[in-house]
């Protein structure tokens, strides 16, 4: 996947001790973006927009808030999770790459 044309943030975001990282990117039309790495472990995030979860590299397993069920998800594949909700993101081996789309305004 690649994006032409964007500016990005320098700073990292920078969760669970370095356990997740990524980088903000903006499009030229206004879009947010954010590009980052899950290493091995089991984090929650929550959301105030709604996502789009892209994996581009790697395999995680994710349950969304109020969901019973745990799918996997491996590099080609998306998940959505709801604005004002949340999800439980687990990598058992390697690192886990996505592209996280900020769905709506």
């Amino acid at each position: 996947m690649r994006f032409d044309g964007v500016s990005a943030e320098a700073k990292a975001n920078v969760y669970f001790g370095g356990k997740v990282v990524s980088h903000t990117i903006h499009l030229p039309g206004g879009e947010r973006k954010t590009l980052g790495l899950v290493f091995p472990g089991e984090f929650h995030f929550g959301t105030g927009q709604a996502e789009r979860m892209e994996i581009t590299d790697g395999a995680c397993a994710v349950r969304l808030d109020g969901s019973d069920a745990t799918r996997t998800y491996a590099a080609g594949e998306a998940f959505e999770v709801p604005a004002r909700s949340g999800f439980l993101i687990r990598v058992d081996a390697g690192i886990c790459q996505y592209v996280c789309s900020f769905l709506g305004r």
